[in-house]
């Protein structure tokens, strides 16, 4: 089409344009220079210009004509005449800029080109960059199509130029690859104890290294030409055949593991990696090559040691090894149960401290004995008080063994941990029962023995209310026991978190006091739709509480509040009144959970809640009222909550010590 258009002198421009890429004694860059200076004469401009357009940028690669423009000058491709060029379809040629809505104003404004004829160049299917023509004459007449075809056979014979140079240096480099492989091919062949070996397409050994004779008993001349399927046992036969149709299909394989009849009729187990070799037109796979290295001591120990990791994963307890060659023994592997108990992901542990659960109130004692029986290398175990992730207490039995190497020297430290937060809260219940038992005791038969005394002076000389205060004495001993009995028998009962709904549990925790209250005014809130993830034991724990609401409020009107509510992944209870309020000692040691030799509660009511909530990983608070009245009780308790699509086992917390 170009000879029927471009007739006369012009085309002897685009025969120099052909002559110049067709030299192929010079590079494309050079070519395309002289292709541009050929376009400025053409279309008598004053540059010429071949660009590279990449990331948003215009970056001048050759330029021919005036106006001062070099090599490596940059610009965003916004502000250059190329901007729309390289999404056009053909040329893109423009008589008056000022007047073209297809040059961008800012570049423009920037050079003050009138006319501009450009193309893209397209190399390996992507936009490379552009060649354009630019004068600072506005034409008088526009385009021809022998021009704007000019500009587009520029734009290709340079795009295909550039194709060319990238096959090229492609082919180059893979031709000094594979150069390169094969000379060190031979060097590792001679030389290496694995074994390198090729296999053509009806599965036989064309190439065997040296290294056969040690690894397998064969001499490689004794290979060469056979199947290597005539070596391998019958259950790997199908395993290799696999692998040896990936590798002709143009995959390779990796760490396929199979077994080898050895020439002393010994198996030998070889780890293959094997690799596609293609024909000189890169097209065909012709061969396998690969390497095999013996694995048979290492299958026989990944053997055992499996068996021994999966002792390990299984284990009900945590275990955590730590690298006893470094500093602060950084831990370098958890089972499953460690994650489990400590709630740390195996991510968040590996290189900390062994020592990391340890919190505020760890003894420092414990760690130390711990710490120095590693130093010495000896085994050792104590209980101490350890911290979750979520930064919960829990009582551990935590044990600690050196493990060490040929040498004898300590290389890892192997830490079982164990959680006795339940057997420990129930060792300290019982010692805090007979506490609470012998100081009631003690106080009450005092009081006893004094009114006793008083019985043998004269009747007129007893206190009117001697017979009251004896049978008010013995009732309260008798209460006392008869909680202590049933708090143990809590403690011993086995822990089952299941579900409960919040309106049920406060019917069964009101239904044995409202009768005997007829003027009591009890609301009842609930506010969740979820519900209380405890035992069936918290039924109870409430019903003291709304005891202690009711009973110890000496005004029949007393008013009683008892409410559920949503507090993120919990559900927060409160049960409050109006009554006098709960003494701040009995309140301060309840939440501290604990008494001193100095400080002792009058009652085991609020020590029960305290242990059905924290057994189930809750917590529990009481206060006094903080209403304008300033009277009253504020007991809190905060429960898991579990939702309707959730199961309790999802949601379920372990307890916390409550003891301490």
């Amino acid at each position: 089409m170009l000879d029927d258009v471009d007739e006369g002198p012009r085309s002897a421009h685009r025969e120099q344009v052909y002559e110049t890429f067709a030299d192929r004694s010079v590079g494309p860059e050079t070519a395309i220079q002289r292709a541009l200076a050929v376009g400025v004469e053409r279309f008598d401009v004053d540059v010429g210009l071949f660009t590279r357009v990449s990331d948003g940028v215009r970056c001048i690669l050759e330029a021919a004509g005036g106006r001062g423009f070099e090599a490596g000058d940059t610009c965003p491709l916004e502000r250059s005449y190329c901007r729309n060029t390289v999404d056009a379809s053909g040329s893109l040629c423009v008589e008056s800029a000022a007047d073209a809505g297809s040059i961008p104003r800012a570049a423009y404004e920037d050079l003050g080109f009138e006319t501009y004829a450009g193309c893209k160049l397209v190399v390996d299917g992507a936009v490379f960059g552009t060649i354009c023509f630019l004068g600072e004459r506005e034409r008088d007449r526009p385009f021809s199509e022998a021009e704007e075809l000019f500009v587009e056979l520029v734009a290709r014979l340079a795009s295909q130029a550039l194709e060319r140079r990238s096959y090229e240096n492609r082919l180059r480099r893979r031709t000094e690859q594979v150069l390169e492989e094969k000379r060190r091919l031979e060097g590792v062949t001679q030389t290496t104890f694995d074994l390198i070996y090729r296999i053509d397409s009806a599965t036989e050994f064309t190439y065997v290294s040296p290294a056969a004779s040690q690894l397998i008993g064969y001499d490689p001349e004794e290979l060469l030409g056979r199947s290597f399927a005539e070596f391998l046992t019958p259950a790997s036969t199908q395993v290799a055949m696999e692998a040896f149709q990936s590798v002709f299909a143009g995959e390779p394989v990796e760490q396929v593991e199979v077994e080898f009849t050895g020439g002393d009729g010994e198996v030998v187990v070889l780890e293959a990696n094997v690799r596609p070799v293609y024909d000189d037109d890169d097209e065909e796979v012709v061969e396998a090559q690969g390497v095999a290295r013996d694995v048979t001591t290492r299958r026989q120990q990944d053997r055992e040691l499996r068996v021994r990791n999966r002792a390990l994963a299984d284990a009900q307890f945590g275990i955590a090894i730590a690298d006893a060659t470094r500093p602060d023994y950084p831990i370098v592997d958890v089972n499953d149960a460690f994650q489990r108990l400590t709630g740390y992901p195996e991510s968040e542990v590996v290189g900390e401290s062994w020592l990391f659960l340890r919190g505020e109130e760890t003894d420092p004692s414990a760690l130390t004995t711990l710490y120095e029986a590693v130093k010495a290398g000896e085994p050792e175990t104590v209980q101490l008080l350890g911290y979750r992730r979520d930064e919960t207490p829990f009582w551990v039995r935590a044990s600690v063994s050196p493990v060490t190497d040929d040498a004898g020297a300590v290389s890892h430290i192997i830490g079982f941990v164990e959680d006795v937060t339940e057997r420990t809260r129930t060792e300290r219940l019982v010692q805090l029962l007979n506490r609470v038992l012998r100081h009631n005791l003690r106080n009450d038969m005092n009081v006893l023995v004094g009114y006793g005394a008083l019985l043998d002076e004269p009747a007129a000389q007893q206190p009117p209310d001697i017979g009251r205060v004896v049978q008010s004495t013995a009732a309260d001993l008798v209460a006392l026991s008869e909680k202590a009995r049933e708090l143990e028998r809590y403690a011993r009962r086995e822990r089952t978190p299941t579900r409960l709904d919040p309106a049920e549990l406060f019917a069964r925790a009101l239904e044995p006091h409202l009768p005997a209250h007829p003027e009591a005014v009890v609301d009842v809130v609930v506010e969740t739709d979820r519900d209380v993830c405890a035992g069936a034991e918290l039924a109870r724990a409430l019903e003291e509480l709304v005891d202690n609401a009711l009973e110890h409020d000496p005004d029949p009107d007393t008013r009683v509040s008892v409410t559920a509510r949503d507090d993120g992944d919990a559900i927060e209870i409160t049960v409050a009144d109006d009554g006098p309020g709960l003494p701040e000692m009995e309140a301060a040691i309840v939440e501290a959970g604990r008494e001193t030799p100095l400080e002792h509660g009058d009652g085991l009511g609020l020590w029960l809640v305290n242990w059905v909530v924290t057994r189930y990983g809750g917590s529990f608070q009481i206060r006094a009222s903080d209403s304008d009245e300033g009277s009253g009780t504020v007991a809190t308790l905060r429960l898991p909550a579990v939702g309707t699509e959730q199961r309790v086992e999802d949601v379920a917390r372990r307890p916390t010590t409550l003891f301490r």
